[in-house]
């Protein structure tokens, strides 16, 4: 259950350390359907075989914060133009492909609605007007906010979401965490997360 103490507002050492930061790449799946719905938190899910990427599939559930890496562009549109060279089509030159976003995540089972299969969901700390099935996502997990918990309401639930959102932001501001949104890693979409579909 979750604790009635005060939560702090950051997360982790003041720098990543072991095992932080992890990876964990796939492509953007159809989830339960309940963040933007019922919880008004949109998530954007890669398939749970994805934490085998940066072999971390042993990782305990939980909610964590990072950087994710997304091949998109700002308003949500797939980069590229179909055929794989990532330009955009009718110009001639190549658009750098994607972005990185700070995000919130949530490993495990979600023991408020009961989940009978192991999920993970990304709540990237960015509006986009419309969803991206299919895109891939990288992560660079650095650093882990709090276990999961059953809830006695929605409501309460909410607000820890809420909260582990402020968590994530304040966290990620730190320089030594700040740095990590420029590793490569997070922009290499070609033949990454091949595993994890």
């Amino acid at each position: 259950m979750r604790p009635d103490t005060p939560r702090p507002l950051i997360a982790g050492p003041s720098t990543p350390s072991p095992p932080f930061p992890l990876r964990l790449s796939g492509p953007i799946v159809k989830g339960f359907g309940r963040g933007s719905s019922e919880l008004g938190i949109p998530t954007a899910n890669i398939p749970i075989a994805g934490l085998s990427v940066g072999g971390n599939e042993d990782v305990d559930s939980g909610v964590y914060y990072g950087w994710a890496g997304v091949d998109v562009e700002q308003d949500g549109k797939r980069c590229g133009n179909g055929d794989g060279e990532g330009g955009i089509e009718g110009q001639g030159e190549v658009k750098a492909k994607g972005n990185v976003w700070p995000m919130v995540m949530s490993i495990g089972w979600n023991p408020y609605y009961k989940n009978t299969k192991r999920s993970v969901e990304v709540h990237i700390l960015h509006h986009f007007p419309h969803d991206f099935y299919g895109a891939q996502m990288n992560l660079l997990i650095c650093g882990f906010i709090r276990p999961e918990y059953d809830y006695v309401s929605k409501e309460s639930l909410i607000e820890d979401i809420r909260m582990d959102i402020e968590v994530a932001r304040k966290s990620l501001e730190r320089e030594s965490y700040r740095a990590l949104r420029e590793e490569t890693w997070l922009m290499e979409f070609e033949g990454v997360g091949e595993e994890a579909s």
